[in-house]
């Protein structure tokens, strides 16, 4: 059984209301998308701006309720469970945001914001809250001197690195990765790709990774999904996206990356774009 079941999810929102506070007109936003996600594997879904890939991973998450479909998450339906209940499963179900300066609150400070997780969902005592955060900050790259420092004090990396803590500490089996990179520059990119797929290895985690940049994707995803205006355009393994894409908008999309991947005659990649 899959760890994530997405079956026919659909989204629709209101462009505006008129003087009675009707909807004006309805603008849909994602249309009958259905996937799949074992534990351990990373699910890349991709796409110009406007796709609907962010809605998508906010409806795994139940961020946004669908109109229609049906989401499970190891056997439980999502959409069906009491909130009780789904705060439970807000355990094992987490979100990196694109943005770290707007995740995080600017008036905690770094080991505040990687504990409160564990204040509304454990009952751990204070200092075994700020243990755990220390000791994620620590495997995510963020040394002790930063722990007493607030947001506007760290870099863009330090402080997605810090979201990513913060992500981990309750432990969960599935990650939603909004566009986790974008904002960062070049080379930071690099490294906190590569700590996210440390991580992975390290903790069994799912990731469904919500990107724009398929050179990204190739180097971290292990299936693809391909949307467009809301629909599943193709799926298939990062293999066959990217040597055998059977649609025109995918092909697109690939002939628009800026710098391809060096290739040998195989096909194969001839070097990993993260760690350059």
């Amino acid at each position: 059984m899959s760890l994530l079941d997405v079956s026919g999810v659909s989204k629709s929102f209101s462009t505006g209301r008129d003087f009675l506070g009707r909807p004006k007109r309805s603008l849909p936003a994602v249309h009958d998308v259905s996937l799949t996600l074992d534990k351990g594997e990373c699910l890349a879904v991709v796409g110009e701006s406007g796709a609907g890939k962010s809605t998508l991973g906010r409806m795994v998450l139940r961020l946004i309720k669908p109109d229609a479909g049906r989401v499970t998450f190891d056997g439980i339906d999502v959409l069906g469970v009491g909130s009780a209940q789904m705060r439970r499963l807000r355990q094992r179900m987490q979100m990196i945001f694109q943005d770290p300066h707007s995740s995080l609150n600017p008036r905690m400070s770094v080991a505040e914001a990687v504990a409160e997780p564990l204040l509304v969902h454990s009952d751990l005592g204070r200092v075994d809250r700020q243990k755990r955060a220390a000791e994620l900050l620590d495997r995510v790259g963020i040394g002790h001197r930063y722990l007493a420092r607030y947001p506007a004090e760290l870099s863009g990396g330090q402080l997605q690195r810090v979201a990513i803590a913060r992500a981990l500490t309750l432990k969960p089996s599935l990650i939603v990765c909004d566009e986790p990179v974008a904002a960062l520059d070049v080379s930071v990119r690099a490294q906190v790709l590569n700590l996210l797929r440390d991580l992975q290895e390290e903790f069994g985690l799912a990731y469904l990774f919500v990107s724009h940049d398929l050179a990204l994707v190739e180097v971290i995803a292990d299936r693809v999904l391909v949307m467009a205006e809301g629909r599943t355009v193709e799926q298939g393994t990062v293999q066959q996206i990217f040597q055998a894409p059977t649609e025109e908008y995918t092909q697109r999309l690939l002939a628009a990356i800026p710098v391809p991947v060096p290739r040998d005659a195989s096909g194969q990649r001839m070097i990993d774009v993260a760690r350059s």
